[in-house]
């Protein structure tokens, strides 16, 4: 069974750690109406996605 030689110091394991970085979702403009979506998702301002509309958004919720 493996088992680990000796203790790993706090320093050799926030060496490590130093990499588990959170990255910001990517944002992209819509191309109908020009607001920040999330890439590769239905708009949630205007329901378009890859040139049709996938669902219909009622004008008294944008309000």
């Amino acid at each position: 069974m493996a088992v680990p030689k000796g203790k790993v110091s706090k320093s050799r394991g926030r060496k490590r750690r130093t990499h588990w970085k959170l990255s910001l979702p990517t944002l992209v403009s819509c191309p109908q109406c020009h607001q920040m979506k999330l890439a590769h998702r239905v708009c949630k301002n205007c329901g378009m996605y890859a040139g049709r509309q996938v669902i219909t958004i009622d004008e008294a919720k944008k309000a």
